[in-house]
């Protein structure tokens, strides 16, 4: 029996407690400061709930030491220092957190203490990390990756048409922070909602993608000369973020108003996430889609991998939520296993180029329901 301790009640951390929970190999504990989170958890057979708060480092180490895995579902600004927290607690971790710093700043310390830590381990990034890498082993000489990722509402709702699946806090770093992508061989920087386009997805209808920093690891560890990562939206949402994000709206730097000094992101966070609020009525849908191109024998080639997801009406679980979720859970099976045991913080991509594990997490995701269509060239 491997007794697991999950960080955060939220969408994602739900979906982590209660599939672990309902394996006849695992004993959980999931944990978080709100205690409606944590009473919504109450009677599922195998599952304990606990209040701790998740800021304080110390508090994390000393849930983290009682149990044989942790698996993260924190806001990113919890994330590194809950990573650096269970290393310290010498228990290995699956971690989803979209954490800004980097995450392989852990890797030393990991090592010195013996840890497996996986992170980054969601859909994207996650699998999507997972796909690149295992389409560029695959050729012989990669040179092109593109990256597409949204979870969308199903019903268009003036005037975001947009409902947050995961924090909010973190989709409005996708607004703010630069993108770095591959270009010529060398990183660059282009700001966020930068380099638009209209695209056409055969469930999904027509959605706008733009630039976004979510090639992280991917920037290090695989050599492709052209890679960048676009977020999806319905059309139009673009422009309204971007009059929000020059107006200031987001900024985090304080000002005085009327004598009262207030951070703008904080105004605009307190008035803007409760009408992103996804509500337990609201039906959404995830759509990811990878392409990675080059030359295989000599032959322009391309890896394609599409999935499209839409909301559990059995479950009640959100479609990001759950291909969120679903991966780490996946990874965090192998790690308890003792199939995943190497120390050092690991990404995805580093995990889907081991012999057979990429068709592992594909076959493993299919049993849940998370279907992937895979467009591979065949000898």
């Amino acid at each position: 029996m491997h007794k697991a301790g999950v960080l955060g009640c939220g969408l994602v951390g739900s979906i982590m407690a209660k599939t672990l929970a309902a394996l006849p190999d695992f004993e959980v504990t999931v944990t978080d400061i709100s205690e409606p989170a944590l009473a919504a958890m109450q009677n599922i057979s195998g599952l304990s709930t606990r209040k701790t708060d998740l800021s304080d480092p110390a508090q994390v180490q000393a849930f983290a030491s009682e149990f044989d895995i942790i698996l993260g579902a924190l806001p990113s600004r919890f994330g590194l220092a809950a990573l650096e927290a269970v290393i310290r607690a010498r228990k290995p971790y699956c971690d989803i957190s979209f954490m800004p710093e980097d995450a392989t700043s852990m890797d030393a310390l990991a090592k010195e203490f013996g840890v497996t830590a996986i992170v980054d381990c969601g859909v994207s990034p996650g699998l999507s990390n997972m796909m690149v890498a295992y389409a560029a082993a695959q050729l012989d000489d990669a040179q092109k990756a593109v990256i597409y990722v949204g979870g969308l509402p199903r019903e268009k709702t003036w005037p975001y048409q947009y409902k947050a699946p995961f924090a909010p806090s973190d989709v409005i770093e996708e607004y703010t922070r630069p993108a770095r992508l591959v270009e010529n061989g060398k990183i660059v920087e282009r700001p966020a909602l930068s380099e638009p386009e209209l695209i056409e997805f055969p469930r999904a209808g027509t959605l706008e993608a733009f630039n976004t920093d979510g090639l992280r690891s991917l920037l290090d560890t695989v050599k492709i000369p052209d890679m960048r990562e676009k977020t999806l939206r319905y059309p139009g949402h673009i422009e309204l973020m971007r009059v929000l994000r020059e107006t200031g709206l987001f900024s985090k730097d304080a000002i005085d108003v009327g004598g009262a000094v207030v951070r703008p992101l904080d105004v605009t966070s307190k008035l803007l996430f409760p009408m992103w609020k996804l509500g337990p009525e609201d039906r959404e849908f995830t759509v990811l889609r990878v392409a990675v191109e080059g030359l295989k024998d000599g032959v322009q080639t391309r890896y394609a991998y599409d999935l499209y997801d839409e909301y559990d009406e059995a479950t009640g679980n959100s479609s990001m939520a759950r291909t969120t979720a679903f991966p780490n859970i996946i990874a965090a099976q192998l790690v308890a296993a003792g199939k995943l045991n190497k120390p050092g913080v690991f990404p995805p991509e580093l995990i889907a180029t081991e012999d057979g594990m990429f068709d592992h997490f594909i076959a493993e995701l299919a049993k849940s329901g998370v279907d992937i269509k895979r467009s591979e060239p065949r000898p």
